[in-house]
């Protein structure tokens, strides 16, 4: 076993100790912090509050408020009950320790196993001094138990770590017929409040709530020969999630509670559905989109969580830079045209448009907006959700809105050539509408609606502005550091004349972003105003080579520039950079 463990140091003040190695009357932990300037007299009275309130030891408490950073507050812990205290989260543990203790237990009495010595199990519990509780799982477990201490919320990480998100859950289902499982059809989804009987229900809540905790923009269910694969999008990229070892057989039962939650029809396998879930977290309600797709092995799924609470609907944070910013009120100060977003799912283009509405809204003047989903509800505007199943597309619903005179309209996207040109009608006859559309860059824009089949003298006459995005993982503020890339990575950028930084950074990974060297994103763009210049070579239907020329001669940054500043100013790595943009465009 490898893992971070402190012996307790001796010390006068520590009660004399159990013959099992704990003390029996404990020191008081907060006194001790303290003393030893761990914490301050606030934060010792916020804690105290806290706990006449809510209840909970003192130690987790403190904990809690100053950051996982604190070690000391674990090693203090340690001394008053007289015992060691170990990483849980951060220890190797063999097989034949996990092997001795169910997940269901481990869960239950808040514990992990870390070894096996003979008859004597080394475990981590938040509660190493409560003997009756000890007593109860040696005779379960049939082990002489070895306590050491360590915080529950490490513990907790462990447990997912070793036996999988829902393990406990999972286990209980196992002794149970799978197409027994209990599939109810509540129109409100507490993610809390579940009963103890409905183990299916339970698992696929707690897969959502660790996602939520996580920040992750998508969970994603996907079926595999002999295994059932769930994975969570954080910050832009896949992480596997560590699932049961029998999992595989729930899959069928897990994907169509997820059916059930979003009101599809569980019975169709065959051909792709799409729904939506809102589901409620204590005081906070988040939406979840939910797509299905059939294949060969079962369906998969993929649902993208909608955070409205964290929507950040300034353009600003969102990374503009003061020019692209300038380009893009100049656009939207206009009475009519169309202002276009490009990139690709997930890239953050509708917050954006939000972004753009919020400001641009005012009381004198309407906004209607044709979504599909509508992703945030936002005040002051009509907001309307496409339903093609019914019919109820955007074109169609592009055709109603006229009678209601808006002034601004926003389409979620413009997927077919219908679409575009009702789009640039009304751009022509005297509405600004803002929309997006999937190009990987805003040079290939123009070419992309040409080849949709809209005429080129209608696209030169009614384009304001086209915006390319993407997002970008910021580096850690907490354990940044300064380091020296390799020569070959920064060499294209030197064959640019781009001006190098005195000193590189890179993040070492932390607590605080979870060991990857990044906490958060930001956006990246580039923006073409649409002048005369550009009209000209729009009407020759030139290629997006010859666009990307004349920006060039125009010194519009392009969108590795945009990020460039960002690595000048520390703010992200040369590989982010060239991971999001791909290549260097020369």
């Amino acid at each position: 076993m490898s893992g971070e463990v402190t012996q307790p140091p001796e010390s006068a003040g520590i009660a004399a100790p159990h013959p099992n190695g704990m003390a029996r009357q404990p020191q008081l932990t907060g006194e001790s912090l303290l003393l030893r300037g761990v914490i301050s007299h606030e934060q010792l009275e916020e804690a105290l509050a806290y706990q006449k309130n809510h209840g909970g030891r003192i130690g987790e408490i403190l904990f809690g408020f100053t950051g996982a950073e604190r070690m000391e507050i674990c090693e203090v812990v340690a001394k008053s009950l007289g015992v060691e205290w170990v990483r849980a989260d951060r220890t190797e543990i063999p097989d034949e320790a996990l092997e001795c203790v169910p997940a269901r237990l481990a869960a239950h009495y808040c514990l992990i196993p870390l070894a096996l010595d003979g008859d004597a199990l080394r475990v981590a519990t938040a509660e190493p001094q409560d003997l009756e509780r000890l007593d109860e799982i040696e005779l379960l477990v049939n082990h002489r138990l070895v306590p050491v201490f360590a915080m529950t919320v490490h513990i907790n990480q462990a447990i997912k770590k070793n036996y999988g998100v829902g393990a406990e859950t999972i286990e209980h289902m196992d002794s149970l017929d799978a197409d027994s499982l209990v599939l109810d059809d509540d129109r409100e989804h507490a993610l809390d409040e579940v009963s103890g009987d409905a183990s299916i229900i339970r698992f696929v809540n707690q897969v959502i709530v660790d996602g939520h905790r996580l920040a992750a923009t998508d969970i994603h269910f996907e079926p595999e020969e002999d295994a059932f694969r769930i994975r969570y999008r954080v910050d832009g990229l896949l992480e596997e999630v560590a699932v049961p070892a029998h999992i595989k057989r729930f899959q069928a039962a897990i994907l169509s509670r997820i059916k059930v939650m979003a009101r599809l029809n569980i019975a169709e396998q065959r051909v792709p559905q799409d729904g939506r879930i809102q589901v409620r977290l204590g005081d906070e309600t988040f939406d979840l989109r939910v797509s299905v797709l059939p294949t060969p092995l079962g369906e998969a799924v993929d649902l993208r969580l909608l955070h409205r609470a964290n929507v950040r609907l300034d353009l600003q944070e969102l990374g503009y830079s003061a020019e692209n910013l300038r380009k893009l009120n100049s656009a939207a100060s206009r009475p009519n045209g169309i202002i276009l977003v490009t990139g690709p799912t997930g890239s953050g283009k509708t917050t954006t448009l939000y972004a753009l509405l919020q400001k641009i809204n005012t009381v004198d003047r309407k906004t209607i907006t044709i979504e599909d989903p509508i992703e945030y509800q936002l005040p002051g505007m009509i907001q309307m959700q496409v339903h093609e199943q019914i019919g109820f597309t955007f074109a169609r619903a592009l055709r109603s809105i006229l009678r209601h005179d808006p002034d601004i309209v926003l389409v979620g996207e413009i997927r077919d050539p219908e679409t575009a040109e009702i789009a640039i009608r009304m751009a022509m006859t005297g509405h600004l509408v803002l929309s997006t559309l999937h190009t990987n860059d805003a040079a290939s824009t123009i070419a992309r609606l040409i080849d949709m089949g809209q005429e080129p003298y209608l696209l030169a006459s009614t384009i304001l502005c086209v915006v390319a995005q993407r997002l970008i993982r910021k580096l850690c503020s907490h354990c940044r550091a300064p380091y020296d890339p390799d020569p070959v990575t920064l060499e294209p950028f030197r064959q640019l004349g781009l001006r190098m930084p005195d000193r590189f950074f890179i993040g070492q990974g932390c607590e605080r972003c979870r060991k990857s060297g990044y906490l958060g994103r930001t956006g990246i763009h580039e923006a073409y105003p649409i002048d005369e210049d550009f009209r000209e070579i729009i009407m020759l239907r030139s290629p997006a080579s010859k666009f990307r020329e004349l920006a060039r001669r125009k010194g519009i940054p392009f969108m590795h520039e945009d990020g460039w500043l960002r690595v000048l100013a520390g703010e992200t790595t040369l590989d982010e950079i060239l991971r999001v943009t791909q290549a260097v465009e020369t």
